[in-house]
This record gives structure tokens, sequence and C-alpha cells, in this order.
């Protein structure tokens, strides 16, 4: 990321991955998987895909959480990856890095286990630090991670949460509450724009959330 004024909503994915969470309900991850011609399933994520009348291009995973009859079926689209040191996210991300596809758009990666959750939104992080411009939509707003001064193009009252990893000298423009050094996550929650642009300024890396 950068200081460049970038759209939240004119990002332009080269693939999405559809995690195993909940199925997205809300326009924005919808027409995603929609209108993205590659489209990578997280191993179970596929049972929901494909039951709706999908077929993606690739199912990542080590197969366990993909019903039987899906397995057969599709056996040419799985790519099975056994590592446990990591999960299917990341086995998605790592398996479209190594097409040279650095664009990416995740979708379903929030609902069910909250522990899972919170795992599949820290490791937007870990993607940007690999080069990988990533981003997670949910059903009420899209997550991205973010290093140094960064501004967006936006409404005027979307709301915007800010979740410190590593940063300091946290500043704003056109947000209406001020922002400091948050020591801990919910500091930086419901935060609102106040111009049809924001800037976060900041030494270091950090997790913005923006509502549709």
């Amino acid at each position: 990321m950068n200081s460049n004024k970038e759209s939240l909503d004119c990002f332009d994915p080269q693939a999405v991955i559809l995690a195993n969470g909940d199925y997205p309900t809300a326009e924005i991850p919808l027409k995603l998987l929609g209108e993205v011609a590659f489209v990578v399933c997280c191993d179970g994520g596929a049972n929901e895909y494909i039951k709706r009348g999908f077929t993606p291009t690739a199912i990542v995973g080590d197969g366990d959480s993909l019903l039987p009859e899906y397995r057969s079926q599709f056996q040419s689209l799985i790519h099975r990856i056994s590592d446990q040191e990591t999960n299917d996210q990341t086995k998605s991300v790592g398996f479209l890095k190594e097409r040279g596809i650095k664009r990416i758009a995740i979708v379903g990666a929030t609902g069910k286990r909250e522990d899972h959750t919170i795992g599949n939104i820290s490791l937007l992080v870990e993607y940007m630090r690999k080069g990988l411009e990533v981003r997670s939509y949910t059903d009420y707003g899209v997550i991205v991670p973010c290093r140094n001064c960064t501004t967006f193009k936006c409404k005027v009252g979307q709301q915007v949460s800010i979740f410190n990893i590593s940063a300091k000298g946290f500043k704003s423009e056109g947000l209406m509450y001020p922002i400091y050094d948050f020591t801990n996550w919910w500091q930086g929650t419901l935060n609102q724009t106040t111009s049809d642009s924001f800037t976060i300024l900041a030494d270091g890396e950090y997790i913005l959330m923006v509502t549709y």
C-alpha cells in the first residue's frame, strides 16, 4: 500500500478465494464470486459453491472437508497440500502466488468459528509481507492490511475500524475521531469518515475494516 488515493470499491482482483466460513450473502462478495474468472475454493468451501451450481477453477487443501461425492466428481481440480502448519486459506494464497497471481480477494473467511475468523483476518498481514495485495470481503465490509501511510476514497459516513499490528505515530485525516497508538484492538474501532477520502498516517503495519 502507498499513499495514493485508492477507491475501496474499485479493487480489481485477479482471483477470488472462497474460504470455508459462512457463505456470503451481500452483493459485493457475491459479485466478486460471479465476475472473477479464477475462483479457488478452500477445501470445504467448495461444497456450497458446487451445490449452488458453480465449478471452481481449483480446490485447495488437505481434502478433509470436501464431501466424498465432490471429491470423486472434481478429482482433477483438487490440489492437496498436506502442510499442517498452514490453514487452507494460506494454502490457497500460496497456490495463487506460485502461479504469478498477486491481487486476490477472499470471501467467506468469517463466520462459524471465531478462532478461525480471527486467524484468517490476522493472516492478511502475512500475505502483505509476501508482496501480495489481498483483501477480505465480508457481508458487512472490506478488510485491508496496510503499511505506513494509506489514503482511500470513500463515502461520507462509512465506518472505519483500525487494528494495530506494529504501527506507531498514528494520525488521521478525514475521520471523525482522532486516532493514536492503539495498544488494544478495540481502541481503534467504530470511527467514521467525514469526507470523500480518508488518510491514515503511521509507521508500521495495521489492518483496516471499512463498512460498505
